[in-house]
Parts: C-alpha cells; structure tokens; sequence
C-alpha cells in the first residue's frame, strides 16, 4: 500500500479493537436481519460484508444508519402485504438475496472505503445519499402498491397496475422523500452530517428515486437492465448527485 495512502486510512481501520467489535456487531446484525426474514442466507452473508466495512470504516454512527434503512424497508415490506400478496407484487418472504442486498448497499459500502481511504467528507455525504435513495425506492414502491392498485408510468403518466416497473403514484413518492429525509436526519443525528448538510443526501437519494422509476420505464421493462441493476445504478446516480451539490453548495 502507497505511504500516502497508509497514512489517510481511518484511525479506526488500524484499531484492532474497533475491528473485533465490527465483525461480533454486523454478525449479529445479519442473523437478526435473517431471523426476521428480512434476507435470505445468501443475503445475509453479503449484508455481514457490507455491514463490516459500513462499522469499520465510517464507525457505529454509519452501522446505525444501516440499522435505520433496514428497519424502515422491513417495516414497507409488510405495510398491506396481504393486499400485495393478491396483486402479485409482494417481496418474497424469505428476504432479499445477496444480488438484492449488493445492488442496494454496494454503492454506499464503496463510498465508506473512499471516505475511509481519504477522509473526505464528500464520501460521507455520498454513502448517506446512497442509503437516503435505497430507503426511499423501497418505502415509495411497498407505500404505493399497498394503498393503491393503480399508478402512473413516469415516462408517459398513463394509467398502470401497481407494481408495474417506472409506475408512480403521489403517495409512494411523498413518502419515498420521507423516507430519504429520515436517512439523512438519522445521519446527522448521529454526527455523520452536519445539520446544514441533511438535505443534502434527502435531495439526492430523492432524485435518485425517481431516477430508478425512469429506469424501470424505460430499460428494465425492454429487458435492458434487470431490477438489480436498475437499483444499483440508481443509489450511484444519488451519491454522484450529492457529490456533485455538495461541491457547488
């Protein structure tokens, strides 16, 4: 490893207290996360990696984060998930596989490692956006399709079934920004964010929502892209969002 970059690694990620403590913690993260079903087996092998290098490199306030987005995706996951069952739209109710916890948390695990390495904060900001998207998708989709069968497509605003990939309704959007700002509240809670700098990750991971519904419209429903890359791509384009306004703010 180059000497310049030894010397930014984040004091943590020498601490081999600290790193003991991340791997007994995010272990008992994953079992928790598979006990509730919230992942499958696979899904929680990949969440224990991710959840590792969120603890180890950007400490217990990114680890609560996490926590945070898991609970608020859990809890839409199950909002009328017997009015879902019937439409065909429900998740699945062993969890999200590995593929599915990759495409919704690699892109932040990526921005602690950048954060860890430089210790710039727009990384920091960058990984709270990618969360602050992750949430908000998931709270927009589970909150629109359990409170309504209908939705308009992003691209075209014609009327469509709920669940149909790039549908919207107002409801699953408003609540989607929510879910976004509570990430982002979470984070500047737990000192991660300053407070002038919340609205920062809640504007992208927003964007970056609606984002992923243009997606869905577009690519994943011609089979360009499946639901795994769509989402994927959309928490990058949120942290790329928020790296791009924080340097201009």
């Amino acid at each position: 490893m180059p000497e310049s970059i030894a010397i930014a690694v984040l004091p943590l990620l020498s601490d081999p207290r600290h790193l003991v403590t991340a791997l007994v913690v995010t272990l008992l993260f994953a079992a928790a996360a598979r006990f509730v079903r919230g992942v499958t087996r696979s899904g929680a092998a990949a969440g224990a990696i991710i959840a590792f290098i969120l603890y180890a490199g950007g400490g217990p306030g990114a680890f609560l984060v996490l926590i945070a987005l898991f609970a608020v995706t859990w809890l839409a996951t199950r909002m009328g998930f017997t009015r879902k069952q019937r439409a065909g739209t429900a998740e699945k109710t062993d969890g999200r596989n590995a593929y599915q916890v990759i495409a919704n948390l690699g892109m932040a695990g990526l921005a602690i490692l950048l954060f860890a390495f430089t210790r710039r904060n727009v990384f920091m900001i960058c990984f709270v956006a990618a969360l602050a998207e992750a949430a908000a998708d998931t709270v927009s989709s589970e909150f629109g399709q359990a409170i309504s069968d209908r939705a308009r497509l992003i691209t075209t605003w014609e009327l469509v079934p709920a669940g149909t990939d790039g549908g919207i309704t107002i409801a699953g959007c408003v609540s989607g920004l929510m879910a976004a700002a509570l990430i982002a509240g979470v984070a500047g809670a737990v000192g991660l964010l300053g407070v002038h700098r919340i609205w920062l990750p809640a504007l992208a991971g927003t964007l970056g929502m609606l984002f992923d519904s243009v997606l869905g419209a577009t690519l994943e429903r011609r089979r360009g892209l499946n639901n795994d890359a769509v989402n994927f791509l959309s928490t990058a384009i949120a942290a790329a969002l928020a790296a791009i306004l924080s340097m201009l703010m």
